[in-house]
């Protein structure tokens, strides 16, 4: 079972830390990449030496470039679009849903308010992205 390199975009630091820890208890993680919002993500992807990521956790609402407008533009690019995208954001609005699959997101998960909640989808995460599938390497 190996570990993950995973990018996580998310603009909250209190979730991007209780999201970290979640994920190192579920030991999914080789390394966590955390970027503030989608320009960030684009640029940390596109970046000549970066090494690139397993997986990709995306918020929606995020300032700069918002997660639904980062995914389309991650999925236009042939060098990274076959990088699997979960959105993993509060929204559990119908439209953000819709968008996010036409966009060609692997996955969309509505974030947890508490620690709880998240070892959860952590659990979810590891048990299909690492432990079920193959990703591209």
């Amino acid at each position: 079972m190996n570990s993950l390199n995973i990018l996580l975009v998310e603009d909250n630091e209190s979730d991007i830390m209780l999201i970290r820890l979640a994920l190192e208890d579920v030991e999914i993680v080789r390394s966590l990449t955390a970027v503030n919002n989608g320009h960030e993500a684009l640029q940390y992807l596109t970046k000549e030496d970066t090494i690139l990521p397993d997986l990709i956790l995306l918020d929606i609402n995020m300032p700069v470039m918002d997660g639904l407008e980062a995914l389309e533009k991650i999925k236009a690019n042939d060098s990274i679009k076959q990088i699997p995208v979960i959105m993993l954001t509060t929204s559990s609005r119908k439209e953000d849903i819709i968008k996010s699959y036409k966009a060609h997101s692997n996955s969309y998960i509505i974030k947890p308010n508490d620690i709880t909640g998240l070892d959860k989808v952590a659990e979810v995460i590891r048990d299909y992205w690492q432990n079920t599938v193959r990703l591209p390497k």
